[in-house]
């Protein structure tokens, strides 16, 4: 399985971004998918995870309100909307899947698939 993330750039404080993750499955219909990031000198961090249906969602603290996790599965394509960014959400943003949940997970371990990640800088 490959993810593909892009959709990544520099954007001013207060913009927004739309990150993009395609998967090269055609049953992507079945992989739970989630968006992580990772800033300079810091860990990698859950962002946002979406079930398989779309029926369970969760998010970091940090991120609720601003930004929004959904899914195409005709397209076999996540989506990661950013809006109100801040400078402290710079970081390399990688989407992940792993199949058969219906669970939005949280944590990193659960997934077994990764992108490469994008990268987002917000100038203050």
């Amino acid at each position: 399985v490959q993810l593909q993330a892009s959709g990544g750039g520099l954007v001013q404080a207060g913009g927004s971004l739309r990150l993009s993750c395609v998967v090269s499955r055609r049953t992507f219909s079945t992989y739970a998918t989630g968006w992580f990031r990772r800033a300079p000198g810091k860990e990698r961090e859950f962002v946002a995870a979406i079930s398989w249906s779309g029926g369970r969602i969760n998010y970091a603290d940090s991120v609720k309100g601003r930004f929004t996790i959904s899914r195409d599965n005709a397209q076999n394509t996540g989506y990661l909307q950013m809006n109100s960014l801040r400078p402290d959400d710079t970081a390399t943003y990688y989407c992940a899947a792993t199949q058969g949940s219906s669970y939005a997970y949280t944590s990193s371990l659960q997934y077994a698939y990764w992108g490469r990640g994008t990268l987002v800088t917000v100038s203050s």
